[in-house]
């Protein structure tokens, strides 16, 4: 219960001593300060103003480091898929030649099937220049 009670003592005291330092005059001067229509001082404004302007000076350098930041990323993007838009490019080149060198020897192979089949129906058909010589052997082990 005292605990409490203290707790509430020092909160009023902190309250009030607020309250106070609001009121009070800057060092020095002797002009006693009228409240405004809303309640404050001309002093309250301009130190307002002042915050005001310093947070807005912040907010300002805060935006131009970031469009600083964004133009950067923008600028690494556009890197990254130049880059990447080159790879693609001689990776294509590279399938194409492979291809390309792919159906040559698939048309090689085929012409060749072509002429062994032609050469075994000559064989065949009793052309025995045509035949296939026979498999070699095997020299004796020693």
């Amino acid at each position: 219960m005292t605990r409490t009670i203290f707790a509430a003592a020092a909160a009023l005291a902190l309250l009030g001593s607020g309250q106070a330092l609001a009121v009070q005059t800057a060092p020095g001067s002797t002009a006693e300060t009228k409240p405004l229509a809303d309640g404050t001082t001309p002093e309250e404004r301009a130190n307002t103003a002042r915050l005001n302007a310093e947070q807005a000076s912040r907010a300002k350098q805060d935006n131009i480091t970031y469009e600083q930041e964004v133009s950067a990323v923008q600028q690494q993007e556009a890197a990254d898929q130049a880059r990447f838009a080159e790879e693609t490019a001689v990776y294509e080149a590279e399938k194409a030649r492979v291809a390309a060198l792919s159906a040559e020897e698939r048309m090689k192979y085929e012409a060749d099937l072509a002429a062994w089949h032609a050469d075994v129906a000559a064989c065949k058909a009793g052309e025995a220049h045509r035949c296939a010589k026979p498999r070699p052997t095997l020299p004796p082990q020693p």
